[in-house]
């Protein structure tokens, strides 16, 4: 039987499992309860505004939002977030997941860093991008009551100092490509976490560019 947390089912089938393990196998314990926070978070502002979304589509996909940060890709030169919704989209397609739902769900990991723009997307982004503000921003609490969070947290624990942890995991996950936080929050992570990194500025590079006008 599924486990409950907060009223909401965290999905047990075949897949969900297999994503599970992925994970556990691969991230840090930081970013496991994380994701399965947002999964929760998630589900409980989709069930909030009446959303329809796939439960496990949502669950496997917040699962792998944030593997592009682990170890397995120290070396990337893409964004993170493009090597999760890429991993994310093999290891679906392996499983006999719909084309339509495949795009959809790399499409929502992809972006969940694109902060102000989930709302107005389709269910499966606005929602992972709404349990990630929750989790990490503490938005949206008038969707999700204190008792809910109370629970979720309790089963899903943030641990000591998270806020704090949660920055340097981001960090350890993107030193090696700094260049690939320009024009995201990520680069907010770089510039608190690594005194070297040198942010890249959008009004620098137009008046810089190649251009002779």
């Amino acid at each position: 039987m599924s486990r409950c947390v907060a009223g909401i089912p965290i999905p047990d089938s075949t897949m969900a499992q297999a994503a599970l393990a992925t994970v556990m196998a691969t991230e840090p314990d930081i970013l496991y309860r994380h994701s399965v926070r947002v999964f929760l978070f998630a589900a409980l502002i989709g069930k909030h505004r009446a959303l329809a979304y796939n439960a496990e589509l949502l669950y496997v996909s917040a699962l792998f939002h944030d593997i592009g940060l682990t170890s397995l890709y120290r070396d990337s030169q893409k964004r993170f977030e493009l090597d999760s919704a890429n991993a994310l989209q093999a290891f679906l397609s392996c499983h006999g997941v719909p084309d339509d739902d495949v795009a959809e769900a790399a499409r929502a990991v992809a972006l969940h860093t694109s902060f102000g723009l989930h709302a107005e997307m389709p269910p499966l982004t606005a929602l992972i991008g709404a349990g990630v503000e929750t989790d990490l921003l503490g938005m949206h609490f008038d969707e999700v009551c204190q008792a809910d969070r109370d629970e979720v947290v309790n089963a899903f624990p943030r641990g000591p100092r998270f806020k704090e942890q949660i920055l340097e995991t981001f960090a350890q996950g993107m030193e090696r490509r700094p260049l690939t936080t320009f024009g995201t929050a990520n680069a907010d992570v770089l510039e608190r976490c690594d005194p070297n990194y040198r942010r890249r500025n959008f009004c620098g590079l137009i008046l810089g560019s190649n251009w002779k006008d």
